[in-house]
Order: structure tokens, then C-alpha cells, then sequence
């Protein structure tokens, strides 16, 4: 791709540009965009013009413009985290139909938790995962578990930064969150309460592939003041379960 005469390329023009839409910022202006993006006025509407030409972005009824389906099309056809979702779902549905509250399916990616999937009580207590959302990983029950089995540079890396806190129970001492995630490979499993909410507590498994390596993490979330024994078991089970199905 050719770089502008800033030194950026296309490619990374047209990163930020998509990279400006997030979970709750669904609808921008062509302006909005161009701000947010760090691009001249001028780029931003060209850009965001033959995006949607492509049919990778789209203009809504407001004449804002929005991510296209085009886009979902292109990202479906042959997605493995897409698979490790459909795979993944049927147990999903089986847990949240015994456990209730929320069920969730989590990956590593770009040193946070990418939520693919989660499942709740209309009833259900308080959560901030939104599916296609992120979390620091040292925050979240999926997270931790994540982290804790990922390369060892990664764990380095995750250490040396900045750990962010999301509530007071929320673990920012690097030498605690080393012990923690020695633990959750002894264990098998975590238990997070107040980790993200105060009001509520987050438990994760690890899903492994064919070859062993952690690919996702499996959780609940659940009351803080809830028993945690069955809903365990259910994640054990059913992370099993999607381990045979992949």
C-alpha cells in the first residue's frame, strides 16, 4: 500500500479508520471518524467513501455511517474464532440454562480479553462484557486465566505494564498477580469476586485445543455473595465438552 506523505500507509489509514467504531460508538460522521482516526479531513472522507463503496462501511438512515455487513461477511467466511464460537455455543446454552446470571466465552487477543459470546438473565446481575468488547486481562475472571496460560513473554509483558484497576479488588501488584496465576494453573480454574463489579463474582476455565494449548476461556458471572461449587462444575464440564467437539 502506498504511504502518505505523513509515512503512514493505506493499511494503517484504513486500521484506524475501522478501529474508530467500538461496542458503544456504532454510528460517526465522516468528520468523527477523521478526528478519532488521526487523519486530515480531506483523507478521512475519501477513505471512508470507498469503504463504503466496498460495502465495508455504510451510511444508516441518519446519514451516519456504520460498519457494513459486508465487512461481517468477509470476517465470518473463515474465522477461527467464529468456529471456537458455534463449537462453543450449545455447552454455553446448557451451562446458562442450569447456572443462569451470565455465561461467556473469551479469547486472548492483543494482550486483553476478546469476549465472543455471552449469554444472560434479563434479571441477571451487573456485567460490562459486551460481546466483540475488551477487558484488561489482570481485571476479569477470563482474563486471569487467559493470562495465565499464555507464552511466558506474554505474562512478562502483561507484568512489566501498567495493571489496571477496575474496582479495589481488582489485582495490580505484580508480584500478587504472579501468584494468582501460578495458582490458577495448579487449580484449574479462578474465582474473581469483585474483580470487575463489586456486586459480583467471576469464575473461568480454560478451554484447551487438540494439541493442548489454551485457546479460550470459559466463565460465569454470578451475585458476589452466590455459591460457586455447581457453577464450577458446569464450566468444568462443559469446557470439556467443547474440547471433544473441536
Amino acid at each position: 500500500m502506498a504511504n502518505s506523505p505523513s509515512g503512514d500507509s493505506m493499511t494503517d489509514r484504513l486500521v484506524r479508520v475501522l478501529e474508530t467504531f467500538t461496542p458503544t460508538r456504532t454510528v460517526q460522521t465522516s468528520a468523527e471518524i477523521g478526528r478519532r482516526a488521526g487523519l486530515p479531513g480531506s483523507s478521512a472522507h475519501r477513505i471512508v467513501a470507498e469503504l463504503v463503496d466496498a460495502g465495508l462501511l455504510e451510511r444508516d438512515e441518519s446519514r451516519g455511517i456504520r460498519v457494513g455487513m459486508r465487512l461481517w461477511e468477509l470476517a465470518t467466511r473463515s474465522s477461527g474464532a467464529l468456529r471456537l464460537r458455534q463449537v462453543a455455543l450449545p455447552f454455553m446454552e446448557r451451562i446458562q440454562a442450569r447456572v443462569g446470571e451470565h455465561t461467556q466465552l473469551a479469547i486472548l487477543e492483543q494482550d486483553e480479553a476478546l469476549f465472543l459470546e455471552r449469554l444472560s438473565r434479563p434479571d441477571a446481575v451487573t456485567n460490562i462484557t459486551r460481546v466483540a468488547g475488551r477487558l484488561p486481562l489482570n481485571a476479569s475472571s477470563s482474563g486471569l486465566v487467559l493470562l495465565a496460560y499464555a507464552d511466558p513473554e506474554v505474562r512478562d509483558r502483561v507484568l512489566s505494564g501498567r495493571l489496571i484497576p477496575l474496582t479495589p479488588a481488582t489485582i495490580t501488584d505484580p508480584a500478587t498477580l504472579r501468584r494468582t496465576l501460578g495458582e490458577i494453573r495448579l487449580q484449574g480454574h479462578v474465582v474473581a469476586p469483585g474483580y470487575i463489579e463489586d456486586v459480583s463474582t467471576g469464575l473461568a476455565v480454560p478451554v484447551h485445543n487438540a494439541t493442548g494449548a489454551v485457546v479460550a476461556a470459559l466463565s460465569v458471572v454470578l451475585p458476589r455473595d452466590a455459591p460457586t461449587e455447581s457453577a464450577l462444575a458446569e464450566l468444568h464440564r462443559a469446557a470439556r465438552d467443547i474440547e471433544r467437539a473441536l
